[in-house]
């Protein structure tokens, strides 16, 4: 079955432990990486400023085929301590998205 990842990356923080448990499921090294965040922003809206962090990914990401084929969660999304990853069939993007808004990322391997 085709899977897909989601990021609801409104509730993104930056903190980086998806790129680390990536790296290390991997085993890649300096600039190598399977999933980065990029910042975008700072924005002034109203008198507030405003971050976004957009998780994206890159050729190195299969999606952890082999620990999802142990029925395991992929690396990235067990380790994302906001809980804004997951992954999903292609049969449920639509409705996830629906459920989830507009600030939702979907990547497919």
């Amino acid at each position: 079955m085709k899977k897909a990842l989601l990021i609801d990356y409104k509730y993104c923080d930056q903190c980086n432990s998806c790129v680390v448990a990536c790296k290390n499921e991997k085993g890649l090294q300096g600039e190598e990486w399977g999933i980065k965040i990029k910042e975008i922003g700072p924005e002034l809206i109203g008198d507030k400023w405003m971050w976004n962090y957009l998780p994206y990914l890159s050729s190195h990401c299969d999606l952890c085929e082999s620990r999802v084929a142990e029925g395991k969660k992929p690396a990235c999304v067990h380790h994302c301590l906001s809980g804004c990853m997951e992954l999903v069939s292609f049969e449920e993007i639509g409705s996830r998205m629906e459920e989830l808004g507009n600030t939702v990322a979907v990547y497919l391997p």
